[in-house]
């Protein structure tokens, strides 16, 4: 479904806040952003007011410092705060500390992405994909409680079919098969080959986690976010379609550096692979993947 056909109907307000959800997933798609929203309503309600507040912070400030309208509209200035809200719903008790502290990350993730937008259009440079939500979070979370270790999760069929979703879902998150069956649809609303190459790099993610007797990661879906991630960066690449395949394979590898250093995994492998694979295409002189946030198109910015 073209994505215009939705906003049709959709205030721009509306339609800037679900792109934002979308762009979690390196899409411009409203009523893919809608069926995110659903996702974290339906299955982490606890989780959905950080995530509102985070996406509302983003939005306002880019509107109160006229940050360019195109980029607004495409939800680049809230999907940082939509993380950021999550991370700290999850992570910290609510207080009426917390909604202010979500207001100021998802504030100045905006400011952040603002910045990197603009040396990104002057220079054509490396995009900065959600490294503003992984920095803030890393300073965040030295004043969080350690976690609860995770549950045990029997291996059978039926949790193996689900942990395929959940590596959709652990992108924000959120542990339910039907949170990441709600975003496949959303997925698949949008761009089908984005829906192809997420579901295979879930797949791949949850076979290198078992491999590696990773049992609980695996079955969690804790193992496939951030290949997930990696392969939608450049699923819409057809000139290179091995792209995403290689992206998959980056970021599983790259992904126990962070582990080994003491840092918390978030999505830092998807951010370290997508570099990497972009500064060794300029390096070989090919053309530059295509990440202009104005682009035109019916799913179009994909990239930040």
């Amino acid at each position: 479904m073209p994505a215009n056909h939705f906003n049709t109907h959709c205030p721009d307000w509306a339609e800037a806040l679900l792109n934002g959800f979308s762009q979690i997933f390196l899409q411009r798609h409203p009523l893919c952003g809608l069926l995110c929203l659903l996702a974290i309503l339906l299955t982490a309600p606890v989780l959905f007011a950080g995530a509102l507040l985070g996406a509302v912070a983003g939005l306002l400030t880019a509107q109160r410092r006229n940050y360019a309208k195109a980029d607004r509209q495409a939800g680049l200035f809230s999907y940082n705060g939509i993380l950021l809200g999550l991370l700290l719903s999850l992570y910290f008790p609510w207080s009426p500390m917390l909604p202010p502290l979500i207001l100021a990350a998802g504030g100045l993730s905006a400011m952040v992405t603002q910045q990197w937008l603009k040396h990104v259009y002057s220079s054509r440079s490396i995009p900065a994909y959600t490294s503003p939500f992984v920095a803030m979070s890393w300073v965040l979370l030295l004043f969080a409680e350690p976690s609860a270790p995770m549950a045990p999760i029997e291996m059978n069929t039926w949790n193996l079919l689900a942990a395929e979703l959940r590596g959709l879902g652990q992108v924000m998150f959120l542990g339910h098969p039907l949170a990441g069956a709600l975003i496949a649809i959303g997925l698949l609303i949008a761009d089908r080959r984005a829906f192809g190459w997420a579901l295979l790099a879930s797949a791949i993610g949850l076979g290198s986690s078992l491999l590696h007797h990773e049992t609980s990661a695996a079955l969690s879906g804790l193992g496939s976010y951030n290949a997930v991630l990696a392969a939608l960066a450049f699923s819409s690449q057809r000139q290179q379609p091995w792209l995403p395949l290689l992206g998959t394979v980056l970021a599983l590898l790259v992904t126990p550096l962070f582990a080994a250093i003491g840092l918390a995994t978030l999505t830092a492998p998807f951010i370290l692979a997508g570099w990497l694979i972009r500064a060794g295409i300029q390096m070989l002189g090919k053309t530059p993947v295509e990440h202009a946030p104005c682009a035109h198109g019916e799913n179009q910015p994909r990239l930040r």
